[in-house]
This record gives structure tokens, sequence and C-alpha cells, in this order.
């Protein structure tokens, strides 16, 4: 419990329905989508605006307390849990989009702004916001600015950092500093980059702008059929290697799509099946068909048994549910899901998949996989119940071994979900205590205190740690 004389100055600052205390109602702040970690805030404050978001976070420091920012809590990597009874400000009240210009394809924004919102909104205009999480339709971009998210589509567009052009941010302390702005480059240091992907450690974003493009003039969609994940792999591998350039490249395995055609997301994927690779190519309408073609090809030579072509929207949308919908429909396997989120290079696929299966058998624990295969960013989701001790304590080594496994092949321990607070003990596979050093120096300098998202991202084991709050 906060101190009475906080509670009452942030209700005064966001209004009696602004700011959450009763223990019933912290619960539902107690996790994010990675809920094998919970841990429940002192208080929860939910502004509208930015002048609301300054008073709060002022008043929060003047007491020394830890902040928590938090966007829809659709996160998976526990970046938005409250440790420490934290005081978590929410931005899912700040949702709207306060300027669209289509004449320079930019938009200016809340952080609560739901993703594939500014893209219906944009729509009007010929225009659309590229990043697109799996999650678009509950994720927001003020959560997707500081995970610096990716999506399907990053393949060929990019993530987050991309397309963020300027940010309005409160700092620790309660000021508020605007970073770049109006699509310019600005000189000097690039804040703006630097704070994408700072996973709330810097600061709250109050307002967003970002750069819109054109809506594509065609679209080609494949959906390959494999009895062998590993010749899906190789398939992306081919195309990338033969200097095709899809916009999208997506694996779903075995077990997921059982998943998916056992509940009411089903998509008419073969269950028999031990992976699909969706491919969607999309641009000018002069050259699409040719391209489809050569992965078409490039699929079959690999073994694909089938594959299909969407002939209109309808069946676009058809060939892409089974992905989109799959993390809905694991929780029919079992109740706790962690998934893991390391990128590795392309020609590794076919034999990373292979040491993900038989660390899964090994631990006797169920991996169902489903990633963004074109640019190597795998998903193995390992699926438990977490009251079961003896399985969980199986989860965490080989979870432990999945990450080992990754960083040994050339990769990295995150593509797009963050570090937050289940990765952070990973950074040492990765950075030396010179690099810790540094981004603990970078913290610092937005945050001196250590009281914005503590116990996130960095080991706290590193001599640059400042002492927790």
């Amino acid at each position: 419990m906060i101190p009475a004389t906080l509670s009452r100055s942030l209700v005064e600052i966001c209004g009696r329905d602004g700011v959450i205390l009763d223990e019933d109602r912290l619960l539902v702040y107690e996790s994010d989508a990675l809920t094998a970690y919970r841990h429940r805030p002192g208080a929860v404050v939910l502004p509208r605006s930015t002048a609301q978001v300054r008073g709060a976070v002022a008043a929060i420091a003047a007491h020394g307390l830890p902040i928590v920012p938090r966007g829809a809590g659709t996160g998976l990597s526990g970046g938005a849990v409250a440790l420490g009874g934290a005081i978590v400000i929410g931005t899912a009240r700040m949702n709207r989009i306060l300027e669209i210009d289509a004449a320079n394809r930019r938009a200016v924004l809340q952080p609560g702004v739901i993703n594939a919102e500014l893209s219906g909104a944009a729509r009007r205009h010929g225009l659309y916001y590229a990043p697109d999480p799996s999650s678009q339709t509950t994720c927001t971009i003020g959560g997707n600015v500081a995970e610096n998210s990716g999506g399907p589509h990053c393949l060929k567009y990019g993530v987050t950092s991309r397309y963020v052009t300027g940010l309005t941010v409160v700092l620790a302390d309660g000021s508020v500093v605007k970073l770049g702005g109006q699509g310019r480059d600005a000189p000097g240091v690039d804040l703006v980059g630097l704070f994408v992907g700072s996973e709330g450690c810097f600061g709250i974003a109050t307002e967003i702008e970002v750069g819109l493009l054109p809506i594509p003039e065609g679209v080609r969609t494949l959906l390959g059929i494999f009895d062998r994940i590993e010749d899906a792999g190789r398939a992306v591998s081919d195309i990338v290697s033969a200097g095709l350039l899809p916009a999208a490249m997506e694996i779903i395995d075995g077990p997921t799509i059982r998943a998916v055609e056992d509940s009411v997301f089903a998509a008419g994927y073969p269950t028999d099946a031990e992976a699909a690779l969706v491919i969607e190519f999309d641009g000018v309408e002069a050259g699409l068909d040719r391209d489809a073609g050569r992965a078409r090809r490039f699929c079959e030579r690999a073994g694909a048994r089938e594959v299909r072509s969407a002939r209109d929207e309808d069946e676009r949308l058809a060939l892409w549910k089974g992905r989109k919908k799959a993390f809905g429909a694991m929780g029919r396997i079992a109740p706790d899901l962690l998934v893991q989120d390391a990128t590795v290079p392309r020609t590794c696929l076919p034999s990373i998949l292979k040491g993900i299966s038989e660390i899964g058998k090994r631990y006797d624990l169920v991996v169902a996989n489903v990633f963004h295969a074109g640019d190597g960013n795998l998903h193995p989701n390992i699926l438990f119940d977490r009251r079961d001790e003896d399985e969980l304590a199986r989860v965490e080594r080989a979870s432990r071994e999945i990450m080992h496994l990754c960083v040994d092949s050339g990769g990295t321990i995150t593509g797009e979900h963050g570090v937050g607070l289940d990765k952070k003990h990973h950074m040492a596979l990765i950075y030396g205590r010179a690099e810790l050093d540094a981004m603990w120096g970078v913290r610092r300098v937005f945050d001196p205190k250590g009281t914005m998202n503590p116990g996130k991202v960095l080991p706290e084991d590193t001599p640059a740690a400042p002492a927790p709050p």
C-alpha cells in the first residue's frame, strides 16, 4: 500500500477513476502476457494526458518510489511487472490519434492507440502503419515503442524504430522532453533511436510521431504445407538466398496447427502436417506473380507436399488465420506458456529447429513453434502447468538450453519481445562487462536514481549498476 498522502495527490491529478488501490483490482496488473512472473503493484495510475503523466511521475518521485510504465499488458518478457510494489502508470486511456498528416505521410498519437486502429484511421488516406505485431489488434503503439516491436512483415519493412520520428517523453523526475519530430533527421545524437526499445527504463512516451506508408498496389499470399519443419526452414533460406524479398515468411509447426484446428480459430490447415509456411509478397503488381511462382517452386523443391495460393482477400485472410490466432489457441494445450524469442541466422533454421525439438523431448515438454522465419526470429513456446513444480523446473532448464543453442549458432536473445525480467540474466551471453557498463551509464543519464522500471533489462551484478531504490 502506498502512502496516503501520495494516493490523495494522485487522485487530485488523475481523478478518482484514474487511480486503482483496491487489492482485488490490482490483481489484473500483476503480470503481463508472460504469466510466469506475477508481482502485485502498490497502485495503478491511469492518466489521460501528458500533463497528468507529468504530475503523477513528479508526485511519485517526491516519495522516492519506483514506477513501471505499462501499455496494454500484451508484452512477453515480464517487462511490465511491478517488482517490489512499484506503482504502475498505465497509458491505455491515452488512446487518441492527434493528427494524420497525409501529405507528409505521418501521424501523431498518444501511446494508448491500438496498433491496428492506427492503420484503420490512415486507410482513408491510402496509407497504413507498417509494423504489425501478431497482437496488433490489442497491443498499443506505446508498448511497441518500448519493446521496438516487429511483426510478420518486418522482414521487408523493418521494426518499430524505422518508423518513429518524434517523441514527447516524461522522465523519471517528472520533467518533459521532446525528441525529434516533424519527420526530420535531428542533428546530434539520435535520442529517438536511443529511446525506442528502452523498455520503460528511460521514461514514459506520451506523444509519438510515426511515419506512414502507402497501401501496396498488390499482394500475393502462399501457404506451403510440409511433413517436416526442417524442410520449411530450408525453403525459407532458399527463397532469400535467391534474391527474393517477401514481405513476410512465417512458420507454424505441427503442434500449433493441431491446436488451431481444434479451436474456434480453425483455418483449414491439414492436421497431419508438421509445418505450414505462409509467404507473402506485396508492392506494384508488375512482377508479383513471377516472384510468387519462384517461391512456390522453392517450396516444392524443399519438400512441400502442397502449396496453396490466395485468389482474393478472403482467401488471403484465411491463409493467415492460423498464424495470427496461434497464440490464442495454445491455451487448449496447457494452462501456462513460456514464449522464447531468440533470433538466429536463417541458414541455421533447420538445425536449430531440430535442436529445439530434441530439447523438448529430453525434458518431456511440449514445445510449439510459431515464428517469423524470414528474419530468423524464433518463438519456441514451452507449454506447461506452473502448479507442477517438477515440470516448472524442467521448463526453466529447457528454456536456458534453447537460449544457449541459439546464441551459440550466432544468434541473439531477443528479436522483438524485449529483455524485461525474463531474459536479463541472459544478457551476459552476448555482452561483456564493458558493454553492460556502458548501457548502465546511458540508463543513468535518463534515470539517475534508478526508479524507472527497476530490475529490468540489465543484470544488477555489473559494476555500474545503481543501488536499487
